[in-house]
């Protein structure tokens, strides 16, 4: 179970800020609610919060500019960014800032809910890890002349094999979005956006559709997107009429939300890839 927390609500939509306190209360964790950008500046620089869940559109100062401060004067409070569906682009610059997540606005239960608990687990791995270094620290300084003092004695070591280093946070972070010209797959999520405008896919058109990006430029034969996407291997004529179909579909939504028509290009004989 999720420890009590300091949370900070930030939104400037009644509703939403009643909904967010209201489930979050329930939960046991202490809430502050403010209406703008301005008042959380305020909060931000009088008090220390465990987490804070911010609202990226707002009339003034706006939840990047929040977003920014409380990386600069509160670096561990794990953030959640509210966002509505034409927004992803802004969502995916939040998490680059350094918030833990993204929610569309109106969120689930489950998902707010789901959402907090990874967010306080993450900062409280933080605090530890940093308690960790402190004490290393000190320990080093207290013992810094025993330690010059036996690396002169011994004979230098030998060196220790490379490892890979560990991703960084914004490799991570990055690595939940493909970006392939004006189209946006957000992979954790499971939304996509073309110029910024939200498509809505089935989930086996988001599949294809994610797979042709993340495979771009490269041309991607029927068959091998069958088997990709959906798990099986068939025949050449059944994979051109499976595939064919699904692809319609996609230029179909993708024009009514955009007007473009080129999403997809076929080439002839090959298969497809992404149009650019």
């Amino acid at each position: 179970m999720t420890m009590p927390a300091k949370v900070l609500v930030v939104d400037d939509e009644a509703s939403v800020r009643f909904f967010l306190k209201e489930v979050l209360t329930n939960d046991g964790h202490q809430v502050v609610a403010v209406e703008n950008g301005e008042a959380a500046l305020d909060l931000i620089a009088a008090q220390e919060f465990d987490l804070a869940l911010i609202d990226l559109k707002m009339k003034g100062v706006g939840g990047i500019e929040v977003l920014q401060t409380l990386r600069q004067q509160s670096p561990e409070t794990a953030a959640i960014v509210l966002t509505a569906h034409a927004s992803l682009e802004t969502a995916i610059e939040a998490l680059r800032q350094g918030a833990h997540d993204y929610l569309f606005k109106p969120c689930k239960t489950v998902k707010l809910r789901e959402s907090v608990r990874t967010g306080l687990l993450k900062r409280q791995r933080g605090l530890k890890r940093r308690e960790l270094l402190s004490q290393l620290e000190r320990s080093l300084s207290s013992n810094l002349e025993d330690i010059r003092s036996t690396v002169t004695e011994r004979p230098a070591p030998t060196p220790p094999t490379p490892t890979k280093p560990e991703p960084s946070e914004q490799e991570e972070q990055e690595s939940r979005f493909l970006q392939q010209g004006g189209l946006t797959v957000g992979l954790t999520r499971h939304v996509m956006t073309l110029d910024g405008h939200l498509l809505e896919l089935s989930p086996t058109e988001f599949d294809l559709l994610a797979y042709l990006a993340s495979e771009a430029p490269r041309v991607i034969s029927p068959q091998e997107l069958v088997r990709e996407v959906q798990g099986y291997e068939s025949e050449a004529w059944e994979a051109r009429d499976t595939v064919r179909y699904h692809v319609y579909r996609i230029r179909r939504k993708a024009k009514a939300a955009t007007g473009r028509t080129d999403i997809i290009r076929t080439v002839r004989g090959v298969g497809y890839t992404i149009g650019e």
